[in-house]
């Protein structure tokens, strides 16, 4: 099928990730260089006017949380054209308000079709009155080929690549934002368990990426003694995100609550075990609990200490956990997400259109809602 990219905003607040140049194998249009930055008016217009140009026959749109998001839903609804959502929201991601959950079951009776994580928000969207026979899977995926690949050639060139970024011979690997979500914290204090009983043979633990919660981790770590053993590189792009996971011997995330967790695919793509909390969106589809690494509560930072004491005692069965891990994860790849996108698309052509008034003013209204004080 015909595919428009529509890059919401050339800027992301969120993340330092550096721009793509090009557009691929389709047409790419960027809506505005900074959406956060437009009124909402402006933004709705923008979106509009961006829409009206592509002329889709189908709109797929990440989510119903950011205004930019509820605009092209919106212009869906008003031309008559089917619109997929694509959601990794789960039920128990946070405390559900009922009156909220009134208000998604109205903005989501304007959705024909759905491109989802897993079961979990398969579930929920259900939950939320969607027809299961419209729900696909496969939206959380990446490029497999760039962390296997990239990782294989680290390990060809492991002593100078160590040598050169600085890296220990064993660590355990996180990467993330340094945000209170992420349970950094927990786990730097799991890590001081595992090591106080592993002693001299302990892995290093290395922290990838930054935030502002960066000076109170390194105050934790040294407050700890841990200086020695754990890395704090700060930020890296996606480039040089292979290397890092393939001198790895473990991943960790932590999280308390984590819609899905890419960063688990990455590990896994680079044939590494992983360690990976319960709350996060991807473990009951991506992590064989004991095959390809373990679950874990992430309030327990003696169960995890002990996941960790698990893995490293045993590098070699760390390693055959790593090959399964690459082996599952091949399964969910950039292949699934076209494959089931088209049968999204499939799926909401042949659903009638969703117009509903109340529906509509209730998206218009949540849109403008949102429209910030000083705007």
């Amino acid at each position: 099928m015909s595919v428009i990219g529509i890059e919401l905003s050339g800027t992301d607040r969120t993340y330092a990730w550096e721009s793509t140049r090009g557009s691929g194998e389709f047409p790419r249009q960027i809506v505005s260089g900074d959406i956060d930055a437009e009124s909402v008016r402006t933004m709705l217009g923008k979106v509009s006017a961006t829409l009206a140009t592509a002329r889709p026959d189908v709109v797929a749109i990440a989510g119903w949380s950011h205004p930019a998001a509820l605009a092209a839903l919106l212009w869906c609804a008003q031309n008559g054209k089917p619109a997929i959502v694509m959601s990794d929201s789960a039920a128990a991601d946070t405390p559900r308000l009922p009156w909220r959950e009134a208000v998604k079951r109205r903005i989501i009776s304007l959705y024909a079709a759905a491109l989802v994580g897993g079961d979990a928000h398969r579930r929920y969207l259900v939950a939320l009155g969607m027809n299961d026979v419209g729900i696909f899977d496969g939206l959380d995926v990446i490029d497999n080929a760039h962390f296997s690949e990239g990782a294989d050639r680290a390990r060809a060139d492991a002593d100078a690549l160590r040598t050169e970024q600085g890296l220990p011979a064993r660590y355990f690997l996180a990467s993330s934002r340094l945000v209170a979500k992420k349970n950094l914290f927990a786990l730097v204090n799991a890590y001081r368990a595992y090591r106080a009983t592993a002693g001299a043979p302990a892995w290093d633990l290395v922290i990838l990426g930054d935030g502002r919660l960066m000076p109170e981790l390194r105050a934790l770590v040294a407050r700890e003694g841990l200086t020695s053993w754990v890395h704090l590189p700060g930020f890296r792009q996606y480039a040089e995100l292979p290397t890092f996971y393939g001198l790895a011997g473990a991943f960790v995330l932590a999280s308390t609550t984590e819609q899905w967790g890419l960063v688990v695919n990455e590990a896994m793509a680079a044939g590494l075990p992983v360690l990976v909390s319960s709350r996060c969106g991807c473990s009951d589809a991506l992590v064989q609990h004991g095959v390809n690494g373990y679950r874990f509560d992430p309030q327990d930072i003696g169960q995890l200490a002990q996941q960790m004491r698990m893995i490293a005692v045993d590098p070699l069965a760390a390693v055959a956990m790593g090959r399964i891990g690459r082996a599952t994860i091949a399964a969910w790849s950039p292949e699934r997400f076209a494959v089931n996108l088209r049968r999204a698309v499939d799926h909401a052509l042949e659903t009638p259109a969703r117009t509903g008034l109340f529906a509509r003013a209730l998206t218009a209204g949540m849109l403008f809602r949102r429209e910030r004080p000083d705007d």
